[in-house]
């Protein structure tokens, strides 16, 4: 494995820095109170960030996670795990301006990848055109969000049509979307995971019912993480998306990438957090000294950047054994830096909001705000538990088909 980035994705790194530079950080605060002001029902993003996604398209800064080079930068997960990074290092701003934030990242890769001709047209290209967003729909309030095997919401086929019904919430991004996908049974089989199918649904069809966005954290704006009623919801037969009965097979075709674009985005932003609490660190004094000097400072700094280096070998690793070999074969590695790169950002988080003392935990730095992002990656995607729980499985049974090799027994 080469850890260097090469020519290519070190030209577009730079491109992407500078780009921040100028456009993202100045404005950061005002962009994200604008994503919370303006975002509406038929309003997919601020005014100011349209203006620096338009100059983000021109500059070809674009859908860069695609590896489709029709509606993207035709890089694979390796290469573009470098700038997912960077723009992690503003978790929420970054992915927007350069239409590379989930959840249309994953949508888009599933329309891709499972979408006839009629549905690129009319849901793909204006997703990779930057003209809509778009909502995934899976998480239900009465079942446990782990185990999607208990989804209740259901879907049937009555005279040429999908008739939904179904109670979900955490559908991300709502508001202001044009169209979810949802994943709803409609199968009926002994097989726990043949039975969902993933069905478009945009956000006018009858029946479709953004009840609220659920607050998290006190926080209830913006795209929001949406609470949605479906109620004998109406849709064409043509809005299944891939085969019946495929839906857990999509999922984690979506899945996969977007874990990386998780853990990658988690790096940069604890990157960003351990540059500022060096800063603060250098330029506050108490008892006598900087608090750089303090032991107990350096050993926040130490640690943070062991712990940040690791994640990122592990995460880069996961990437690459997925583009040489396959999801499969990457999915142990995958579900490792999905715990690993979720519990390193929020330590290193921490110790930085203690650095900075009381105003850590003010907004007058970012600081409190990405730690807010950022600790619903604990859940989502999989919850820490659930990969650890599928990590050991996966290791007990490796080594038990290990010495039932050597001994001729069953495993």
């Amino acid at each position: 494995m080469d850890f260097e980035a090469g020519s290519e994705v070190e030209g577009l790194l730079e491109r992407v820095r500078s780009f921040m530079d100028e456009h993202i950080y100045p404005r950061e605060a005002e962009l994200h109170q604008a994503i919370d002001d303006e975002v509406k029902a038929g309003v997919a993003y601020p005014v100011e960030l349209e203006q620096i996604r338009e100059k983000a398209k021109s500059e070809g800064l674009w859908n860069l996670f695609l590896p489709d080079e029709h509606y993207g930068a035709g890089l694979n997960n390796w290469q573009y795990a470098f700038l997912c990074e960077e723009m992690g290092r503003s978790p929420l701003v970054a992915p927007m301006a350069f239409n590379s934030a989930a959840p249309d990242t994953g949508n888009m890769e599933i329309l891709l990848e499972h979408g006839n001709e009629e549905q690129k047209a009319k849901y793909l290209a204006p997703l990779t055109d930057g003209e809509i967003r778009s909502c995934f729909s899976m998480t239900e309030p009465d079942t446990a969000g782990s185990d999607p095997t208990g989804l209740r919401a259901k879907a049937e086929l009555v005279d040429g049509e999908w008739v939904i019904n179904g109670h979900k919430w955490f559908t991300s991004g709502a508001v202001g979307a044009e169209f979810a996908i949802a994943m709803v049974n409609t199968e009926e089989s002994d097989n726990p995971y043949a039975n969902a199918s993933m069905i478009l649904v945009p956000l006018d069809a009858p029946g479709f019912n953004l009840v609220r966005p659920v607050p998290v954290m006190g926080h209830s704006k913006g795209p929001g993480h949406c609470e949605i009623l479906y109620e004998d919801c109406r849709v064409p037969e043509e809005n299944l998306l891939g085969a019946r009965g495929a839906g857990f097979l999509i999922a984690q075709d979506r899945l996969g990438p977007g874990r990386i674009h998780h853990c990658m985005r988690a790096i940069g932003t604890a990157e960003r957090a351990l540059e500022m609490m060096c800063l603060r660190a250098a330029d506050r004094e108490a008892f006598g000294g900087p608090l750089a000097d303090k032991q107990f400072v350096q050993e926040s700094i130490a640690a943070s950047r062991m712990e940040i280096d690791q994640a990122r070998l592990l995460t880069l690793y996961a990437a690459w054994k997925m583009d040489t070999e396959g999801k499969r074969a990457a999915r142990q590695a995958i579900s490792a830096i999905k715990v690993v790169a979720a519990n390193m950002v929020m330590d290193v988080l921490d110790r930085a909001l203690q650095v900075h003392g009381a105003l850590g935990m003010s907004d007058d730095t970012p600081l409190a705000a990405m730690w807010r992002y950022s600790r619903m990656l604990k859940l989502a995607d999989g919850p820490d538990e659930v990969h650890k729980m599928v990590i050991a499985r996966r290791e007990v049974g490796r080594f038990l088909k290990k010495r039932a090799a050597s001994t001729g027994q069953a495993a």
